[in-house]
């Protein structure tokens, strides 16, 4: 028997199936977090950007075969309040990706050149403000881990071709300090101090002009999130580490260490910003509270503010 001509009903049907799997097949996210392994299997796929961060001399000496170097400077600017490692003008960033090869169809992974995984980790938070991080990755242990298991290095500078890619900056992933200021009090707003305790309690005021910390701010040090192979530790146990709340805000001394805090609360599913200005703003506005004790974990009896 000869088959009829299809039903227009059942043509517009399936046409429209065949939309929504393409469109979803575009628009699924990439894992925040890929394994040594996972890159290995991956490292020739044609869409594929790793992004080295770190030095010149480190790149130079070994990186991960294909690998293109970025820095943070590259990525950042200093304003002209002497604040450092800002987000950039949408055009000195767009100009930056675009010298490393990243495209919007990118499939992009970015690793750690040494132990400053918060490194990594601000590159990717630039990313995913940029509009890139649903097709962004995470190495976990980054470059560290990959020469432990011995897995083969390049001296080659990549070549690479430059792109125009097309941002969609992510305004609400990030918090002001007049933002912070307005929601110091606000039970569904929770503040995270990503720096080591004797940053946080004030004991030690490093180079900030006030020493301490913002008032109310839990204190979730950045390298407590990382096991002994630099690695992101096990979902319950970040869960253990990180409060969860409505919305949080992650700050540090520069909004480098922060990121680190920021990626493994977005890991964990929680809604969260970024404040970029971070504590080398907060404490030198003397129209903001500051919060000082000798106890590293902040209590509320130790408590003073300046």
């Amino acid at each position: 028997m000869k088959a009829g001509p299809m039903p227009i009903r059942l043509v517009c049907l399936l046409s429209g199936l065949l939309a929504v799997s393409h469109l979803w097949s575009q628009s699924r996210e990439a894992p925040m977090l890929v394994s040594t392994q996972w890159l290995s299997d991956h490292l020739n796929d044609p869409n594929l950007v790793v992004l080295h961060v770190g030095g010149e001399k480190d790149y130079a000496a070994g990186h991960i075969p294909g690998a293109r170097r970025l820095s943070l400077a590259d990525i950042s600017v200093s304003g002209p309040d002497g604040l450092r490692l800002e987000l950039p003008p949408l055009e000195k960033l767009r100009d930056a990706l675009g010298q490393a090869g990243v495209a919007n169809d990118s499939r992009i992974v970015v690793y750690p050149a040494n132990e400053s995984v918060p490194s990594a980790t601000r590159v990717w938070f630039t990313l995913e403000y940029a509009g890139l991080g649903a097709r962004a990755s995470l190495l976990d242990g980054g470059l560290p881990l990959w020469k432990a298991e011995g897995r083969p290095l390049s001296t080659a500078a990549a070549s690479v071709i430059p792109t125009q890619p097309r941002l969609a900056p992510r305004t609400d992933l990030t918090a002001g300090a007049d933002w912070i200021g307005a929601h110091l009090h606000d039970p569904e707003v929770r503040l995270l101090d990503a720096r080591t305790p004797e940053y946080h309690s004030g004991a030690n005021p490093g180079q900030m002009p006030r020493a301490g910390r913002i008032p109310g701010a839990a204190n979730v040090p950045f390298d407590s999130l990382l096991d002994a192979q630099l690695k992101l530790r096990p979902a319950g146990e970040l869960r253990a580490r990180i409060p969860s709340g409505k919305e949080l805000v992650a700050y540090c001394h520069i909004g480098q260490q922060a990121t680190l805090l920021y990626f493994a609360a977005r890991l964990l599913g929680e809604k969260v910003r970024l404040y970029d200005g971070s504590f080398q703003e907060w404490s030198r506005r003397t129209d903001l509270p500051v919060e000082a004790s000798s106890e590293a974990n902040g209590g509320a009896g130790a408590a003073k503010q300046q």
